[in-house]
């Protein structure tokens, strides 16, 4: 085979591959892109789009409970809700990720809480926005706007993010690349209330 015919194989596949990803991005399932089953599930648990009704909520999650020392992997269940407020550190938009089929428009958005104003990463909690909830008012940039220094209250599903559990205080405590308290999370949010 010639090197022309060979580079223009390898071009097809390519282009093959390039529009694969964006039908596959642009029309991502509620599964993301997951090799297993486990990791389908937990896309499925990021991407709910069901409001919590009131008797999902986990009364004792707040913010001063998730940021309660010590291992916290079995402290809550992904089945359950919380409302919690704290003070809004930073709004930004996370990775590309496979749950949302790497698409750089359809990222989740990270919001930071803390108790106050200066606390130290390792005291951060994370409640994510994803994409099935963004629109207009809940876009990256007017969250920051309306959301960085304020005190506010988040509701939506608990998550225990397990891929970070090996940067969050409460169960790799001590390192020093830790950015969060907690795995936990809220993700995704589904109402957001500014209370001062």
């Amino acid at each position: 085979m010639s090197k022309k015919r060979k580079l223009v194989i390898a071009g097809l596949i390519v282009a093959v591959l390039v529009v694969a990803w964006i039908i596959v991005a642009r029309n991502c399932p509620n599964a993301g892109l997951a090799l297993t089953n486990n990791q389908a599930t937990l896309h499925r648990l990021k991407n709910r789009t069901t409001i919590p009704a009131e008797t999902d909520f986990d009364l004792n999650a707040s913010l001063d409970a998730l940021l309660q020392p010590g291992d916290d992997r079995e402290r809550w269940s992904n089945t359950r809700a919380a409302r919690i407020q704290g003070h809004v550190i930073d709004v930004e938009y996370a990775r590309p990720e496979a749950t949302n089929c790497f698409n750089l428009c359809r990222r989740d958005i990270h919001i930071l809480l803390a108790r106050q104003a200066g606390a130290a990463k390792n005291q951060h909690v994370v409640v994510e926005v994803t994409p099935r909830f963004q629109n207009e008012v809940w876009s990256e940039k007017n969250l920051q706007t309306k959301l960085v220094g304020h005190w506010v209250e988040f509701e939506g599903w608990l998550y225990f993010d397990v891929d970070h559990a090996d940067q969050a205080e409460n169960t790799a405590a001590g390192n020093p690349s830790n950015w969060r308290a907690t795995a936990w999370e809220i993700h995704p949010v589904t109402r957001i209330a500014v209370v001062r």
